[in-house]
């Protein structure tokens, strides 16, 4: 089962700076792509924990004695790590966004391409899901949304539209929903609208910007000084928050001081911001939009 082509697979695994017998952890497991290349650089002291929410990623799973999978949210870093008795770790990488396999499978809602469900869980064992959004949320919530995780200028004529079609009948396939902004969109807009569309329900349904802020806050109690935080990002809303915490310890631009004017920041930036050369996204176009920021913890 292909999950995800890695993007700057190479460029992670050695922002991590692997010691041979530490401990790190993958937060988005997926295809365990990152997760092979830093077993290869552990001795059979050292340990890797992957965490992934999808219960399809277990099809891919790696039988080795100093490797973890932990099925869960990345928000529960700690919570996980410590009922294994780890505390601290060297290395945490987070691949954001969602996996090939999840947009290539038409049952799961997540493409423009395919018709299917209105899902877009990546939790399966959730309830909630994007059917709940469409056809439950008030039109105002709706505006929001779409301004604010789709990054729509046209926000409230989108969710004016959708609150005029569910009140004729239920929106529940994913040609349902594009159907309805055909005759509203000019042609040469529709395919990225549509994106943005999806990208604001799916960051809802999933609560993805919330998750991030609480991964990023426990990732930086867990590591050890020294340790190294590496991060891909696919948009700007994901981007701006790693950026922020990594800058400023905190996500609104404001810098955290203390009595003295101290600057309070758990990390430092380590070398530019990395993106795909043309090589890599010419093989895998979905890697066109990556950033990668690496961190030591201070």
């Amino acid at each position: 089962m292909i999950f995800h082509e890695p993007v700057l697979l190479k460029q992670s695994v050695d922002g991590l700076s692997v010691k041979s017998h530490g401990t790190y952890v993958d937060v988005t497991y997926g295809g365990g792509n990152h997760s092979r290349e830093i077993l290869k650089k552990l001795s059979s002291k050292g340990r890797l924990i992957a965490f992934d929410q999808d219960d399809d990623t277990k099809s891919n799973n790696i039988y080795s004695s100093n490797f973890l999978f932990i099925s869960s949210n990345f928000k529960y870093l700690k919570k996980f790590l410590k009922l294994n008795e780890i505390y601290k770790v060297d290395g945490i990488l987070a691949d954001f966004g969602v996996s090939s396999h999840q947009i290539n499978s038409r049952k799961r809602g997540f493409s423009t391409r395919f018709d299917g469900p209105l899902d877009m869980r990546m939790d399966q064992k959730k309830e909630f899901s994007a059917k709940n959004v469409i056809n439950e949320y008030p039109v105002d919530d709706l505006i929001k949304l779409f301004k604010n995780y789709g990054e729509l200028k046209n926000a409230k004529q989108l969710a004016s539209i959708i609150g005029v079609q569910r009140s004729i009948s239920p929106i529940t396939t994913t040609s349902d929903l594009k159907s309805i902004f055909l005759e509203f969109i000019p042609k040469k807009y529709i395919n990225k609208t549509l994106a943005k569309i999806f990208q604001g329900i799916r960051i809802e349904v999933n609560k993805e910007l919330d998750a991030i802020k609480i991964f990023l806050k426990q990732a930086s109690e867990v590591l050890i000084p020294g340790g190294k935080l590496v991060c891909i990002s696919y948009h700007s809303l994901e981007d701006r928050l790693v950026k922020r915490f990594i800058r400023d310890g905190t996500f609104d631009g404001n810098i955290d001081s203390d009595i003295y004017g101290n600057k309070n920041v758990p990390f430092k930036q380590i070398g530019k911001v990395l993106t795909p050369d043309s090589d890599e996204i010419f093989k895998n176009n979905r890697s066109r939009s990556a950033k990668l920021r690496i961190a030591e913890k201070l």
